[in-house]
């Protein structure tokens, strides 16, 4: 059972990269035979992993909405393409302004991310003193969190001339994507960015999601541990992890926090 995981560097400017290799030990375990019995019978219960994918969430640029920590289940026919049958069936829909969206990060698409949609094709969108305007009108987000009390000139004003090095997609997303220093979401894009507004490598540093790289819409958190980011970016569990487990499993878990279910914000 394929396990992935979203992976941000917080740091200013912040910077989101693959979790770092480290050496395997004997004593390291795959984390996918501790995962896997954790999730089997709730898998089960929703069908296979192609209707359902175990996530976790190792990075704060999704707080407080997703907590480091939070074990997901993701709704991947959530997005997915609807049938001349299964459309009367099955609640597929496109995605929307706010939606929580799984998707592949397109500078690589080994790595997943986890973020919310802002802008979907036709939208325009540009951020003044940390506030976003969407279509000309200042958003009301109650989901988000600022951490610095300063102003950058480019994550907070945006856009505008970058202070720290781009990908190449976002280059060319201030290039040719930017009227009236507004940026204008091309067809068969998504703007994304993480509610952790001030530590979140998003749209803004690697430019738009393309809508074929979206997995889904995270459903349920069937698990929260609070455990390190250094953990959980790890692709094994090492000695130190799994004492951690059997010593705090219970102090440790976010027991209000289990089987949660995961909603969008209607973004208007």
């Amino acid at each position: 059972m394929d396990r992935e995981k979203t992976s941000v560097a917080e740091k200013s400017p912040p910077a989101e990269s693959a979790p770092k290799k480290t050496a395997k030990t004997e004593t390291d375990i795959p984390r996918g035979v501790i995962a896997e019995w954790t999730v089997t019978i709730i898998l089960l219960l929703f069908g296979t992993t192609t209707l359902v994918q175990a996530f976790v969430i190792p990075t704060g640029s999704m707080e407080d909405t997703l907590l480091v920590g939070d074990h997901l289940l993701v709704d991947k026919l959530a997005y997915a393409p609807a049938g001349n049958v299964s459309k009367y069936i099955l609640p597929y829909s496109d995605v929307k302004r706010g939606d929580i969206i799984v998707f592949r990060y397109p500078i690589d698409i080994k790595q997943t991310y986890v973020k919310r949609a802002m802008g979907v094709p036709g939208d325009h969108i540009r951020l003044e003193n940390k506030h976003v305007y969407l279509n000309g009108h200042m958003l009301n987000e109650p989901y988000t969190v600022h951490k610095t009390e300063y102003i950058d000139s480019y994550r907070d004003n945006f856009p505008s001339d970058p202070n720290v090095p781009l990908t190449p997609p976002a280059q060319a997303m201030l290039e040719h994507d930017v009227i009236n220093h507004e940026v204008v979401v091309p067809p068969g894009k998504i703007f994304a960015m993480g509610d952790n507004r001030d530590s979140s490598w998003d749209s803004r540093y690697w430019g738009f999601v393309p809508r074929e790289n979206i997995i889904g819409k995270p459903l349920v958190i069937y698990w929260s541990y609070a455990a390190s980011t250094e953990d959980l970016s790890n692709p094994t569990i090492g000695l130190d992890h799994l004492m951690d487990l059997a010593q705090h499993f219970f102090t440790k878990t976010r027991w209000k926090r289990t089987l949660n279910f995961i909603h969008g914000y209607p973004v208007q």
